[in-house]
């Protein structure tokens, strides 16, 4: 069966060539607009779960990927808040002042598609960090570096940003970047293909 990355997102495609040698890309193009009272971990499951099925309808025979993160800042206790992907310095600025000293949880969803029956395995994970106390001036020259402008939480992991991180936590690192290769092999092997 053809394997397809229900993603426009180049670290999950990253990530997913870590496992795969072969497989497609087509972006989903679905509105990620959170519904009112939806948890962040509900927002990442059901958008893991649209994108896989938008991509699904338009390829037939195949296993489809799809997978959504939220970054879930919690200041002190308080609310969750969502920190999307900033877009530009100045947001990207404001979000990594706000993160400073405080946790982070990195919450992914993923769910895989067999066209063919009609099955869904969806699995989340999630990943911690706790970023450093950060002057406006590391941030600056941080940003300016890495440009992690389409990031959630205005980090990139995998760059220069571990060092704006005091600690991290989790199962599966790869949970942080955006696709949780541990879960998502087991799950590809459960519908016939094989990792190694």
């Amino acid at each position: 069966m053809k394997i397809v990355l229900g993603s426009s997102s180049i670290y999950r495609a990253q990530l997913l060539a870590r496992i795969l040698t072969h497989f497609n890309i087509d972006s989903p193009s679905i509105d990620e607009t959170p519904r009112a009272g939806e948890s962040p971990e509900r927002l990442a499951i059901r958008l893991a779960r649209e994108k896989a099925q938008a991509v699904g309808d338009r390829h037939p025979e195949s296993l489809v990927i799809g997978s959504d993160q939220v970054a879930i800042l919690r200041e002190n206790g308080s609310k969750a808040h969502i920190l999307g992907k900033p877009g530009n310095f100045e947001v990207a600025k404001a979000q990594l002042a706000r993160c400073s000293g405080q946790c982070v949880d990195f919450a992914v969803a993923c769910c895989l598609l067999n066209t063919i029956s009609g099955k869904l395995i969806e699995f989340q994970d999630t990943y911690s960090v706790r970023y450093k106390t950060l002057s406006a001036d590391t941030i600056a020259r941080y940003l300016q570096r890495d440009k992690p402008y389409d990031c959630a939480g205005s980090i990139k992991t995998e760059g220069l940003g571990v060092a704006l991180l005091a600690s991290q936590s989790g199962s599966d690192p790869s949970t942080l970047i955006g696709l949780p290769l541990m879960a998502l092999s087991n799950a590809l092997e459960s519908q016939g293909v094989r990792i190694i």
